[in-house]
């Protein structure tokens, strides 16, 4: 890091590498699209080369790369928010027997389309946790909120996607008061 830091070229490209597949994870999960999360990414690793340099060392690579990619992912977001929608007019698909890849890919669409649901600053915190694995100190240095901030965001997340997948359990009855 501290070579690619000075401009070896070299490093740079070692060090991106390295993290390229986490961080595009990120902002495939972020943006709920090949196309979104392949340009946030890109922005992401253009942020971070420009951002190197001033790197002062504070927090691990990683988390400073993901709260990078974040912010990237969201202003990705943001711009796609006032783009138009194309319309898929490419009609009718005809249905076969599903595999289990089938159902795979399935799964993860109702998850990405789950997610897609909830705003932003749950899905983020979601993210970082279930897919980055990131601890609750490291979800809070990236999105630069308290850590008891973080874990109402993702147990409200994880309420919004098991909702969405029709996975909620039913709420039990509170005990009533007695004297």
């Amino acid at each position: 890091m501290a070579a690619a830091g000075r401009g070896d070229r070299d490093a740079l490209n070692t060090l991106l590498r390295r993290h390229y597949r986490s961080l595009h994870a990120v902002c495939r999960r972020l943006a709920g699209n090949d196309a979104d999360a392949a340009d946030a990414a890109q922005e992401a690793l253009l942020a971070i080369v420009r951002g190197l340099p001033g790197f002062d060392q504070r927090s691990r690579f990683a988390t400073w790369a993901y709260r990078v990619t974040v912010n990237a992912c969201l202003d990705e977001l943001r711009r796609r928010s006032r783009r138009p929608v194309p319309v898929d007019d490419t009609g009718p698909v005809s249905r076969v027997a599903p595999t289990a890849v089938d159902e795979a890919v399935a799964v993860r669409l109702d998850i990405d389309a789950a997610l897609r649901r909830l705003p932003e600053e749950y899905r983020a915190a979601v993210v970082l946790r279930d897919l980055c694995g990131l601890d609750y100190a490291e979800i809070a240095e990236v999105l630069d909120i308290p850590a008891g901030t973080v874990r109402s965001r993702i147990a409200r997340g994880r309420a919004g996607v098991a909702d969405a997948l029709g996975n909620s359990a039913p709420t039990p009855p509170r005990p009533r008061d007695t004297p």
